[in-house]
């Protein structure tokens, strides 16, 4: 049973390189997805959890997808540079092959890097190279990004994602985005739990999610979440008006205004005492 390496980072959802994916799959390869960490383009600070997170979130998708298929998955989160990204999973582990996704010749920084003939001198096995446009083929499913925070565990919430998944015919995928509420140690952790809450519920609901803690700021957090993944729509949960600083600060109408997708607001009642 040959080890393939999956190298790819926006890419990582794209139809050809799944498409790929499933037929080494049924040719019975196993696979280990190895997604580099991207820095983002918005914010005054970079924050290494939501760095880390975002790499994450795109792996475990990918991961999540290969054991559907019924073979055997797994991956990590590699350097920011792609090359090293790679080394360090070969070092690691048996590869047996790798394939590289990336976007087409002219938009990928990794072509002109000659990142595929460089791996292929540096580890002695085939090295497959798979170009991905996204923006022309778009994405076998649909990824809503969810935005929330206090309210993350509010049964409203739950049910509208529920209904959400219910609706549409094409498969649905949902990341969730908790901007954590400062730096310190416990406000991460505490971010972490309430993102888990409602990942668990939708697991239990046998709906495929993952998530990840974003900038404090949730605009910030939401805009480095458009950078880092597909978006095809937005939906906000806040506390009720007059209650929730993300209305008072027009939250939804800048976000509809600088992403230009579709964007819906729901309101939920807190679950925590006070809204970040």
């Amino acid at each position: 049973m040959p080890t393939v390496l999956i190298l790819a980072n926006e890419t990582i959802a794209g139809g050809a390189l799944l498409e790929r994916i499933k037929e080494r799959a049924e040719q019975g390869a196993r696979f280990f997805v190895v997604v580099p960490q991207t820095r983002p383009r918005h914010g005054n600070v970079i924050y290494d959890d939501v760095v880390r997170d975002s790499a994450q979130v795109r792996m475990e998708l990918a991961v999540e997808y290969i054991r559907d298929l019924g073979a055997v998955g797994d991956g990590e989160v590699g350097d920011t540079d792609p090359f090293n990204a790679a080394m360090d999973a070969f070092r690691a582990q048996p590869i047996d092959e790798i394939i590289i996704g990336t976007k087409p010749v002219e938009a990928s920084s990794w072509i002109k890097r000659d990142l595929v003939e460089r791996l292929e001198e540096a580890t002695d096995v085939p090295v497959e190279h798979v170009i991905v446009d996204i923006d022309k083929d778009g994405l076998p499913f649909e990824v809503t990004l969810v935005v929330a925070n206090l309210t993350s565990a509010a049964p409203e919430l739950l049910e509208r994602l529920k209904a959400m998944a219910d609706a549409t015919e094409k498969p649905k995928r949902y990341i969730l985005i908790v901007p954590q509420d400062g730096t310190e140690g416990h406000r991460v952790r505490e971010a972490r739990q309430r993102g888990r809450r409602l990942l668990a519920s939708l697991d239990d609901a046998g709906i495929i999610a993952a998530g990840m803690i974003g900038d404090p700021d949730p605009y910030t957090a939401i805009m480095n979440a458009v950078q880092y993944f597909y978006i095809h729509d937005i939906l906000i949960s806040t506390l009720p008006e007059g209650s929730s600083q993300w209305v008072a600060d027009k939250l939804v109408e800048r976000v509809r205004d600088s992403t230009h997708l579709p964007v819906e607001h729901i309101e939920a009642r807190a679950t925590e005492p006070a809204e970040a």
